[in-house]
Protein backbone atom coordinates (compact mmCIF):
# COMPACT_ATOMS: atom_id res chain seq x y z
CA UNK A 1 0.00 0.00 0.00
CA UNK A 2 1.59 3.24 -0.90
CA UNK A 3 2.11 5.82 1.72
CA UNK A 4 0.55 9.72 1.28
CA UNK A 5 2.37 12.12 2.70
CA UNK A 6 0.53 14.38 5.12
CA UNK A 7 1.81 17.83 5.76
CA UNK A 8 0.46 19.57 8.78
CA UNK A 9 0.53 23.73 6.94
CA UNK A 10 -3.16 24.27 8.15
CA UNK A 11 -5.30 23.67 11.48
CA UNK A 12 -8.96 23.32 10.26
CA UNK A 13 -10.23 23.05 6.78
CA UNK A 14 -10.58 26.14 4.56
CA UNK A 15 -13.47 26.17 2.29
CA UNK A 16 -13.72 28.22 -0.34
CA UNK A 17 -15.99 29.17 -3.23
CA UNK A 18 -13.77 29.40 -6.20
CA UNK A 19 -13.92 30.07 -9.83
CA UNK A 20 -11.23 29.25 -12.67
CA UNK A 21 -10.01 31.34 -15.29
CA UNK A 22 -9.38 29.89 -18.72
CA UNK A 23 -5.90 29.34 -18.64
CA UNK A 24 -3.77 26.88 -17.18
CA UNK A 25 -2.73 27.09 -13.44
CA UNK A 26 0.32 24.59 -12.44
CA UNK A 27 0.70 24.72 -9.35
CA UNK A 28 1.48 22.23 -5.71
CA UNK A 29 0.53 22.41 -2.07
CA UNK A 30 1.17 20.97 0.87
CA UNK A 31 -2.37 19.87 1.90
CA UNK A 32 -4.88 17.53 0.52
CA UNK A 33 -7.54 19.56 -1.70
CA UNK A 34 -11.09 18.59 -2.84
CA UNK A 35 -12.72 19.82 -6.13
CA UNK A 36 -16.18 19.44 -5.94
CA UNK A 37 -17.49 21.85 -9.05
CA UNK A 38 -21.02 23.23 -8.40
CA UNK A 39 -21.59 24.27 -12.33
CA UNK A 40 -19.00 24.29 -15.66
CA UNK A 41 -16.65 21.88 -16.23
CA UNK A 42 -12.99 21.89 -15.50
CA UNK A 43 -9.65 20.24 -17.02
CA UNK A 44 -7.17 19.13 -14.83
CA UNK A 45 -4.00 17.48 -15.05
CA UNK A 46 -3.14 15.72 -11.37
CA UNK A 47 0.04 14.12 -11.24
CA UNK A 48 0.38 13.21 -14.99
CA UNK A 49 -2.76 11.97 -14.61
CA UNK A 50 -5.39 14.09 -17.01
CA UNK A 51 -9.19 14.13 -16.88
CA UNK A 52 -12.35 16.43 -15.96
CA UNK A 53 -14.41 17.79 -13.21
CA UNK A 54 -17.89 18.59 -13.20
CA UNK A 55 -21.12 18.25 -11.12
CA UNK A 56 -20.95 14.51 -11.75
CA UNK A 57 -17.36 14.35 -10.62
CA UNK A 58 -14.70 15.25 -8.00
CA UNK A 59 -10.96 15.77 -8.11
CA UNK A 60 -8.62 14.92 -5.38
CA UNK A 61 -5.19 16.44 -5.10
CA UNK A 62 -2.54 14.80 -2.80
CA UNK A 63 -0.05 16.97 -1.07
CA UNK A 64 2.95 17.87 -2.44
CA UNK A 65 1.14 16.92 -6.07
CA UNK A 66 1.72 19.02 -9.38
CA UNK A 67 -1.41 19.94 -10.67
CA UNK A 68 -2.87 21.84 -13.18
CA UNK A 69 -6.44 23.56 -13.67
CA UNK A 70 -7.44 24.81 -16.83
CA UNK A 71 -11.44 26.01 -17.61
CA UNK A 72 -13.49 27.63 -20.55
CA UNK A 73 -16.93 28.89 -19.36
CA UNK A 74 -18.59 30.16 -16.32
CA UNK A 75 -17.43 27.79 -13.61
CA UNK A 76 -17.90 27.55 -9.94
CA UNK A 77 -16.85 25.15 -7.46
CA UNK A 78 -16.54 24.41 -3.66
CA UNK A 79 -12.87 23.57 -2.76
CA UNK A 80 -12.22 22.55 0.42
CA UNK A 81 -8.39 22.47 1.41
CA UNK A 82 -7.82 19.78 4.24
CA UNK A 83 -6.55 19.55 7.31
CA UNK A 84 -4.83 16.46 8.45
CA UNK A 85 -7.10 16.20 11.60
CA UNK A 86 -9.77 16.05 8.88
CA UNK A 87 -8.76 13.11 6.73
CA UNK A 88 -7.91 10.09 8.53
CA UNK A 89 -4.84 7.98 6.84
CA UNK A 90 -6.98 4.92 5.05
CA UNK A 91 -9.36 8.14 3.75
CA UNK A 92 -6.25 9.65 2.28
CA UNK A 93 -5.14 6.51 0.43
CA UNK A 94 -8.43 5.70 -0.97
CA UNK A 95 -8.63 9.23 -2.47
CA UNK A 96 -4.94 9.39 -3.47
CA UNK A 97 -5.83 6.14 -5.53
CA UNK A 98 -8.94 8.47 -7.29
CA UNK A 99 -8.15 12.17 -8.15
CA UNK A 100 -11.08 11.81 -10.53
CA UNK A 101 -13.91 10.65 -8.34
CA UNK A 102 -17.72 10.26 -9.02
CA UNK A 103 -19.82 12.63 -6.57
CA UNK A 104 -22.41 10.04 -5.38
CA UNK A 105 -26.28 12.02 -5.15
CA UNK A 106 -26.03 12.14 -1.30
CA UNK A 107 -22.19 13.75 -1.35
CA UNK A 108 -24.46 16.40 -4.19
CA UNK A 109 -26.78 17.61 -1.64
CA UNK A 110 -24.41 18.30 1.14
CA UNK A 111 -22.40 20.11 -1.37
CA UNK A 112 -25.15 22.20 -2.70
CA UNK A 113 -25.76 22.86 0.99
CA UNK A 114 -21.96 23.59 2.26
CA UNK A 115 -21.83 26.36 -0.88
CA UNK A 116 -25.04 27.92 0.04
CA UNK A 117 -24.32 28.02 3.53
CA UNK A 118 -20.83 28.95 2.83
CA UNK A 119 -22.19 31.53 0.18
CA UNK A 120 -24.16 33.65 2.90
CA UNK A 121 -21.08 33.81 5.53
CA UNK A 122 -21.53 31.02 7.70
CA UNK A 123 -18.41 29.11 7.05
CA UNK A 124 -17.78 28.15 11.11
CA UNK A 125 -20.08 25.47 11.41
CA UNK A 126 -19.17 23.98 8.28
CA UNK A 127 -16.44 22.45 9.77
CA UNK A 128 -18.82 19.85 11.24
CA UNK A 129 -20.03 18.61 7.51
CA UNK A 130 -16.69 17.84 6.19
CA UNK A 131 -15.88 14.40 7.75
CA UNK A 132 -19.95 13.41 6.70
CA UNK A 133 -18.69 14.66 3.22
CA UNK A 134 -16.02 12.66 3.34
CA UNK A 135 -18.02 9.69 4.16
CA UNK A 136 -20.33 10.37 1.45
CA UNK A 137 -17.88 10.49 -1.65
CA UNK A 138 -16.64 6.74 -0.28
CA UNK A 139 -20.20 5.76 0.21
CA UNK A 140 -19.51 4.36 3.04
CA UNK A 141 -22.25 4.46 6.20
CA UNK A 142 -21.12 7.35 8.35
CA UNK A 143 -19.00 6.77 11.12
CA UNK A 144 -19.51 8.15 14.84
CA UNK A 145 -17.04 10.71 14.60
CA UNK A 146 -19.32 11.79 11.20
CA UNK A 147 -22.63 11.65 12.77
CA UNK A 148 -21.64 13.36 15.69
CA UNK A 149 -20.20 16.23 14.09
CA UNK A 150 -23.32 16.53 11.90
CA UNK A 151 -24.88 16.44 15.08
CA UNK A 152 -22.65 19.20 16.54
CA UNK A 153 -23.32 21.74 13.57
CA UNK A 154 -26.91 21.42 13.79
CA UNK A 155 -27.21 22.45 17.15
CA UNK A 156 -24.46 25.37 16.32
CA UNK A 157 -26.12 26.39 13.86
CA UNK A 158 -29.18 27.02 16.40
CA UNK A 159 -27.54 27.96 19.56
CA UNK A 160 -30.91 30.04 20.91
CA UNK A 161 -32.83 26.87 20.82
CA UNK A 162 -33.33 25.64 24.63
CA UNK A 163 -31.29 22.31 23.61
CA UNK A 164 -31.25 19.29 25.97
CA UNK A 165 -29.05 16.26 26.15
CA UNK A 166 -32.25 14.29 24.79
CA UNK A 167 -32.92 17.23 21.96
CA UNK A 168 -28.79 16.44 20.67
CA UNK A 169 -29.06 12.84 21.01
CA UNK A 170 -33.07 13.19 18.72
CA UNK A 171 -30.82 14.53 16.30
CA UNK A 172 -28.04 12.22 16.41
CA UNK A 173 -30.68 9.42 16.12
CA UNK A 174 -29.44 7.44 19.27
CA UNK A 175 -30.36 7.48 22.94
CA UNK A 176 -29.22 10.02 25.40
CA UNK A 177 -26.78 7.37 27.21
CA UNK A 178 -25.10 6.46 23.73
CA UNK A 179 -24.07 10.47 22.61
CA UNK A 180 -22.62 10.57 26.13
CA UNK A 181 -20.41 7.71 25.41
CA UNK A 182 -19.81 9.26 21.99
CA UNK A 183 -18.78 12.43 23.55
CA UNK A 184 -16.30 10.78 25.90
CA UNK A 185 -14.84 8.86 22.75
CA UNK A 186 -14.22 11.39 20.24
CA UNK A 187 -14.09 14.38 22.62
CA UNK A 188 -13.20 13.33 26.03
CA UNK A 189 -15.52 15.29 27.10
CA UNK A 190 -19.87 15.46 27.85
CA UNK A 191 -22.36 16.65 25.99
CA UNK A 192 -23.73 19.72 28.28
CA UNK A 193 -19.81 20.61 28.77
CA UNK A 194 -19.41 20.75 25.08
CA UNK A 195 -23.02 23.10 24.59
CA UNK A 196 -22.22 25.26 27.67
CA UNK A 197 -18.56 25.79 26.16
CA UNK A 198 -19.44 26.71 22.19
CA UNK A 199 -22.33 29.47 24.13
CA UNK A 200 -20.08 31.16 26.13
CA UNK A 201 -17.36 31.01 23.28
CA UNK A 202 -20.19 32.63 20.88
CA UNK A 203 -21.13 35.02 23.96
CA UNK A 204 -18.05 35.95 23.79
CA UNK A 205 -17.42 36.63 20.51
CA UNK A 206 -20.58 38.78 20.14
CA UNK A 207 -19.38 40.61 23.49
CA UNK A 208 -16.20 41.85 21.32
CA UNK A 209 -17.69 42.31 17.95
CA UNK A 210 -21.11 43.69 18.69
CA UNK A 211 -22.88 46.59 20.41
CA UNK A 212 -25.34 44.21 21.09
CA UNK A 213 -27.11 44.33 24.75
CA UNK A 214 -26.33 42.20 27.20
CA UNK A 215 -29.77 40.61 27.35
CA UNK A 216 -30.08 40.07 23.49
CA UNK A 217 -25.98 38.47 23.50
CA UNK A 218 -28.06 36.35 26.33
CA UNK A 219 -31.11 35.13 24.28
CA UNK A 220 -28.48 34.69 21.01
CA UNK A 221 -26.39 32.44 22.79
CA UNK A 222 -29.66 29.91 24.17
CA UNK A 223 -29.12 31.62 27.46
CA UNK A 224 -32.65 31.77 29.51
CA UNK A 225 -32.02 35.30 30.70
CA UNK A 226 -28.62 37.72 31.08
CA UNK A 227 -28.53 36.24 34.51
CA UNK A 228 -27.74 32.69 33.66
CA UNK A 229 -25.47 34.14 30.93
CA UNK A 230 -23.49 35.94 33.92
CA UNK A 231 -23.76 32.80 36.14
CA UNK A 232 -21.93 31.15 33.33
CA UNK A 233 -19.23 33.32 32.12
CA UNK A 234 -17.97 33.51 36.03
CA UNK A 235 -18.03 29.64 36.26
CA UNK A 236 -15.91 29.43 33.03
CA UNK A 237 -14.58 32.69 32.51
CA UNK A 238 -14.16 33.89 35.97
CA UNK A 239 -15.57 37.16 34.42
CA UNK A 240 -18.88 39.00 34.02
CA UNK A 241 -20.22 39.77 30.48
CA UNK A 242 -20.20 43.83 31.01
CA UNK A 243 -16.68 43.18 32.86
CA UNK A 244 -15.26 41.15 29.35
CA UNK A 245 -16.97 43.73 26.86
CA UNK A 246 -15.39 46.47 28.69
CA UNK A 247 -11.82 44.53 29.47
CA UNK A 248 -11.92 44.42 25.49
CA UNK A 249 -12.58 47.51 24.66
CA UNK A 250 -10.11 48.47 26.58
CA UNK A 251 -7.50 46.58 25.07
CA UNK A 252 -8.76 47.82 21.87
CA UNK A 253 -8.10 51.35 22.64
CA UNK A 254 -4.31 50.56 24.20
Amino acid sequence: MRRVARLVSIVTTRLHLRSYRDESLAHHHDFPQLVLPLSGRLELDIGGRQGCADALTGAFVEPGMRHATCAGGDNRSLVLDLAPATVSEPQLEWLAQRPFLPVPPAATKLVEFMAMTLATGHAAPLQHWVPLLLDALSMRPPRTGSRLQRMMAQVQARLDHPWTVADMAAVAAISPGRLHAWFQQELQSSPRAWLAEIRMAQACQLLRTSSLPLAAVAQRCGYADQSVMTHAMRKLRGTTPAAYRKNDLSSDAD
